[in-house]
């Protein structure tokens, strides 16, 4: 089970650092990835890190902002995300994955967090 953490308030041009972390087992087998929802949108996928630690990728708006990153033995990943913008308003989830495709579709995801809300105020 993930459970995500770390959402808050807080003003453009801040950051905040979003944690995911696995209760009951480990995550060395999967990919993580960060989606996240904005009101009256669909779920858009934001970034996600397989186990070498080492591939990342992020979508367009948020490359050279955001930093995913991933901490194996604690079982936890991490969103930190920087320079945040009001575009970046959303209920941020936390996904973990076996077999995650080129696509980075939802539905490679087989385990979902909660969600944990970032606001971010002009």
């Amino acid at each position: 089970q993930l459970q995500a953490s770390g959402g808050g308030l807080v003003q453009a041009g801040g950051s905040l650092r979003l944690s995911c972390t696995a209760s009951g087992g480990n995550l060395d087998d999967y990919v993580m990835g960060w989606f996240r929802q904005a009101p009256g949108k669909e779920r858009e996928f934001v970034a996600a890190i397989w186990l070498s630690r080492i591939n990342a990728v992020y979508t367009e708006s948020v490359k050279g902002r955001f930093t995913i990153s991933r901490d194996n033995p604690k079982s936890t990943a991490y969103l930190q995300m920087n320079n945040l913008r009001p575009e970046d308003t959303a209920v941020y989830y936390c996904a973990a994955g076996i077999t995650v495709g080129e696509q980075l579709s939802e539905d490679d995801f087989d385990d979902w967090g909660q969600g944990t809300q970032v606001t971010v105020s002009s």
